[in-house]
């Protein structure tokens, strides 16, 4: 093949199964030259990216959506089909499809190449995990394999430094054919079975390795306790780990907020800068590292290749509450934030299971309630060693991640009540290799994940810390006035309107105002609140000191109280919107809402009136 010029782009498409190391391969050909959004009109993630090849011509690379087939059974799998196909609105068709497989798991993988090689477009296919391969003795004759489908062939390593160097080259040359087209009709099965026989040596199906580690974590007694363990220091860790950051940006903000105190003048600018932008973002820039943390866990635990054990390990207990397996990991990536955890409910085929997942979703901790959690833990609960390892805070965060856990489960077993009798129920996953995961993509995931919330800090929190320093300043307090000039504002007298109802589980006026753009975003109630208190109060320094404020000021049953109503406080807008598009039903957000508050009404109600009994 001749090499080609270096003036035009190439533009190319990475498709394949799920957990084949396509979007590894994809974060070690761009590295930081991505950009992330969502397709329009739908809720899909689109990732772009580029690089320079061999010539210096630009490349642009787009990382299709897994799947597993292009019979389409998911909007994931139909987006893909659609743009591999030039049909998808806005997309331009890809010049070449770069087919990444499994090279420990041809049998399954080569059935989707084979189906790709269908569209008679140009084809790459990228032989990933070749190294995998090697070390379990399976040997490939790439070039025998190369022949048969009538397409080149590169062996990548995506975890590893230089391991994508022979596709780099490969894309450098003279875009190949279109491989053949199959026969309309054909069995692929058999074409595959062939192709393995006549090109694959493979002397066992799985790794030694997988089935000594299988045999341990998917034991009915050991694999719960180890996925138990694995779900406590995560929940351990997001609060202890972070402490010395998090003191780190703390002192920052203070130091940033004194400065600005020290330089301007008192007047409406300075309480604008001060006692709305300063005291309202830094209070929800601090958690950033639990956050990440929080994020590291899944990131590491996805890359791992255990998230689809853990799912098969759960399966029978879910199924006992209403769930499925396949409801394990959309309901981990709730975790982290109930919007890409309810669009991983793609995955699950059956409606009503679909449904369920989704309605229960929005009841994991998500790390918009770390705020919310780490404020109140670290004002009222003492910050001691129990048993001579576990810090006591951290063991209440780990209590409040299992109260959502234990809700979630119940709730869906009166759903399963409710609906009846549900059919015959079986569970298929394909469980890739065991993989450590790779620094490089734990390091994008975490600056990824990073930026979405420094850009949420950046407009929606910020935006919402004006209005509500505004509503918080206007009208002045009238002359004579001796209350703190906030009860006077409209924030104020909407507080205070709202007390009535919630004076029943001990939430005062300041709480009410925050929860008010806490609806727009959970963790915007502590940026209100810091925002509240720095106008309500007389020190002139409340904005650098939201927790004793708090800790003076509202008692340990009410604390336990705003406690237990954000284990079940309805979701933010953007997951309501979220339903919406994934459900396409007004009906399933408005029994979303109505019961998420009614059971944090409830279970405030019921915590705020024991407290105070046994206090």
């Amino acid at each position: 093949m001749s090499a080609v010029s270096t003036a035009d782009t190439l533009r190319i498409a990475l498709v394949g199964n799920p957990n084949c190391g396509k979007t590894a391969l994809f974060n070690r050909l761009t590295g930081s030259r991505q950009k992330v959004a969502n397709y329009a009109g739908v809720t899909v993630e689109r990732k772009e990216g580029r690089f320079a090849d061999s010539n210096g011509r630009n490349v642009q690379v787009l990382d299709l959506p897994g799947a597993y087939s292009l019979a389409a059974t998911s909007p994931d799998e139909a987006i893909t089909r659609d743009v591999c196909m030039g049909k998808f609105p806005g997309e331009a068709k890809p010049d070449l499809l770069v087919c990444v497989v499994d090279a420990t798991n041809l049998r399954l993988h080569l059935r989707f190449v084979l189906e790709v090689q269908r569209l008679g477009l140009p084809m790459i296919v990228a032989l990933n995990c070749s190294d995998l391969a090697q070390r379990r003795g399976i040997t490939i004759d790439r070039a025998r394999l190369q022949k048969e489908l009538g397409m080149p062939i590169v062996e990548t390593i995506a975890v590893r430094a230089g391991g994508t160097q022979t596709l780099v080259q490969q894309l450098s040359l003279a875009k190949p054919a279109p491989p053949p087209a199959l026969p309309d009709g054909s069995d692929l099965h058999a074409i595959v079975n062939r192709m393995l026989s006549n090109s694959v040596t493979m002397p066992t199906r799985t790794a030694a390795v997988d089935d000594a580690l299988d045999r341990v974590l998917l034991h009915p007694v050991f694999g719960l306790a180890i996925l138990t363990a694995v779900m406590f220091l995560m929940f351990q860790a997001v609060f202890s780990w972070a402490t010395p950051l998090m003191d780190g940006i703390d002192a920052g903000v203070t130091a940033t907020s004194s400065f600005i105190s020290n330089l301007m003048p008192d007047g409406i600018l300075r309480s604008l800068i001060v006692d709305g932008i300063i005291a309202g973002v830094g209070s929800v820039v601090i958690f950033l590292p639990q956050i990440l943390i929080l994020f590291l866990f899944i990131l590491a635990l996805e890359e791992s290749g255990y998230l689809p054990r853990a799912a098969f390990l759960l399966d029978r207990f879910m199924v006992g509450a209403g769930l499925t397996g396949r409801s394990f990991i959309p309901l981990l990536s709730s975790f982290a934030c109930a919007i890409p955890g309810i669009m991983a409910t793609r995955s699950i085929q059956d409606p009503r299971d679909r449904i369920a997942t989704i309605l229960v979703a929005p009841l994991m901790t998500c790390s918009a309630r770390l705020p919310v959690y780490a404020l109140l833990i670290a004002a009222f609960i003492p910050a001691k060693t129990v048993w001579g390892i576990f810090s006591l805070q951290g063991l209440v965060m780990f209590a409040l991640y299992f109260a959502g856990i234990v809700s979630a489960l119940a709730v869906a077993t009166v759903m399963k009540m409710w609906s009846g009798n549900r059919a015959e129920h079986t569970l298929m996953l394909e469980l890739p290799s065991y993989r450590l995961p790779s620094p490089m993509n734990l390091a994008l995931g975490l600056w990824e994940r990073a930026a979405i919330f420094l850009s949420r800090v950046g407009t929606i929190i910020l935006t919402l810390t004006i209005v509500l320093w505004a509503l918080s300043s206007f009208p002045a307090p009238p002359a004579g006035a001796t209350g703190p000039a906030i009860e006077y504002s409209l924030a104020g007298q909407i507080g205070l309107a709202m007390q009535s109802i919630f004076a029943p589980i001990g939430f005062n006026w300041q709480i009410c105002i925050a929860l008010i753009p806490g609806l727009a975003a959970r963790e915007v109630a502590v940026s209100a609140l810091a925002t509240v208190y720095a106008l309500s109060s007389t020190s002139g320094d409340a904005e650098s000191a939201l927790l004793p404020l708090i800790t003076a000021q509202w008692s340990l049953a009410t604390a336990l109280s705003l406690l237990a109503w954000y284990v079940f406080a309805p979701q933010c807008l953007s997951t309501l919107a979220t339903i919406r598009r994934e459900t396409l039903s007004w009906k399933i957000v408005a029994i979303s809402a109505g019961y998420l508050f009614g059971l944090a009404y409830l279970a405030s109600f019921i915590t705020y009136r024991v407290a105070l009994a046994l206090s």
